[in-house]
């Protein structure tokens, strides 16, 4: 567990056959997959059972433990890994249900989620988790948790006391219509956002709120708002992590994102594989390009491949897409099974690249298409006009996200490469010049040869253990 960070997020553990077994979420990731392997984690049988099954264990960083426990209650519902599945306890798995057709919507913790009415966020896996999210949710959303039937019809609520929440600023009180319901549905919106994935759109709608409030001198409302983007933006300060240690977890619906790309693009059956392929370098040098393959919407790491440009030199990202689709559709299907998708990032150019290259091959390639960046266009080979789907769709949301993920996988190989040659580069110190004041003790001088062999040199009185 030497490569994990010490920061939150979801870890995924994997038998032989490179299938999830398990998905867990973890405040420290370092420390909570290797305690998986000490002698106390034997004493409960389920993880007794499941440890002699686990061949790799793979991560995904996420900004807060919010986060990561919203992307492992996603995870668990997509994969269903064997020993999440089966409960130790016997008890259903918990949910976060909003009860949307209420007049001031009410958040709760479940386990028997209603079928009408409500949103509902889960499965979660651990039950204190998903309370300590909903205080922490809470604390900057000011939702009620109650279970009082209000209307802000009957006069009388406004005589009711409110609870302690409202005290500490926990709650807007609605029981005593302090708040009005279009203000407090605007709460449960900006949550919705949050437990949706949607934290930057919501910071910016609040910033321009804030702004046009202080233009017309409402100071106050301006004042609160500042201190709700402050609260918010606490959420993610946390447990940065380097975008270029791996595949974070995108906030979609993998299922509904494939059926729309089968709509949009006509194709007959749902597509499942889905390859992205983007180039890196830097002036030309250190060019590499990156191969990443999504199964059911989700990232597959044993399908990653990448390339070491050869045959360009300079800056042609075109002769670059070309090379990398060469070599890898020059394998037969059998020996390496095709995508039914193959994204390109980039628009035309970098899409006629690829079409030159199965020319080349005299092959008809899988369903192909470009995603650029700027606009989010997406190019289809032989159509003029370019197709734009709507910024919220789950189809362009999946597209972005393996377009996204190969360009990360390409940026982390180029700067592996670059790093190793400024490396060879850079002038070595002439044998036995350390630049250090005070160099280890060599060995093989007589008096650093203590009775057991080479000892440090110990200052009197220092470093000797008391009799």
């Amino acid at each position: 567990m030497r490569g994990f960070p010490h920061t939150p997020g979801v870890y995924l553990m994997k038998d032989t056959q490179g299938r999830v077994i398990y998905v867990g979420k973890a405040k420290d990731l370092n420390r909570r997959a290797g305690s998986y392997f000490r002698r106390a984690a034997a004493e409960d049988r389920r993880t007794a059972d499941m440890v002699p099954l686990i061949a790799d264990i793979d991560y995904i960083p996420a900004d807060t433990e919010v986060d990561a426990l919203l992307m492992e209650s996603r995870l668990i519902k997509d994969i269903q890994p064997r020993f999440n599945v089966e409960l130790k306890d016997g008890k259903t798995f918990p949910y976060l249900q909003i009860r949307v057709r209420e007049e001031f919507p009410r958040v709760e913790f479940t386990r028997s989620p209603r079928r009408t009415g409500v949103r509902l966020y889960g499965p979660f896996t651990s039950a204190g988790s998903l309370r300590a999210a909903i205080q922490v949710l809470q604390r900057v959303f000011q939702f009620r948790t109650c279970k009082l039937n209000i209307s802000s019809k009957d006069p009388r609520w406004r005589w009711f006391r409110p609870c302690i929440l409202h005290s500490i600023r926990q709650c807007t009180a609605p029981c005593n219509l302090r708040v009005s319901r279009e203000e407090y549905r605007a709460q449960i919106r900006s949550l919705r956002l949050i437990l949706e994935g949607r934290k930057k759109r919501l910071i910016r709608e609040m910033e321009g709120r804030m702004t046009a409030a202080a233009k017309a001198l409402q100071f106050e409302l301006a004042g609160r708002l500042r201190d709700d983007i402050k609260a918010l933006r606490s959420l993610t300060m946390r447990g940065k992590v380097d975008r270029d240690v791996q595949p974070g977890l995108f906030p979609i619906d993998p299922r509904k994102g494939l059926a729309g790309l089968q709509k949009s693009l006509g194709m007959k059956e749902r597509p499942r594989v889905i390859e992205g392929v983007d180039i890196a370098h830097l002036g030309g040098s250190d060019t590499v390009a990156s191969l990443v393959c999504f199964i059911d919407g989700l990232p597959f790491k044993s399908g990653y491949k990448r390339f070491r440009i050869k045959t360009v030199q300079g800056v042609d990202d075109f002769a670059s897409i070309r090379e990398v689709i060469l070599r890898r559709f020059s394998h037969p299907p059998e020996e390496c099974p095709w995508p039914d998708i193959l994204l390109i990032d980039g628009g035309k150019g970098q899409l006629s690249a690829a079409m030159q290259a199965f020319e080349a091959l005299k092959l008809t390639p899988p369903t192909l298409l470009s995603l650029a960046k700027q606009e989010e266009e997406i190019f289809l080979p032989g159509e003029r006009d370019s197709l734009r789907l709507s910024r919220h769709s789950e189809t362009l949301r999946l597209l972005q996200s393996v377009r996204d993920e190969a360009h990360r996988f390409a940026q982390h190989y180029h700067h592996l490469l670059r790093h190793k040659r400024l490396a060879e580069d850079r002038p070595r110190r002439p044998a036995g010049q350390t630049g250090e004041k005070n160099p280890a003790p060599d060995p093989a001088k007589p008096e650093n040869l203590g009775p057991e062999g080479p000892t440090d040199k110990l200052t009197p009185g220092k470093g000797k253990k008391k009799k």
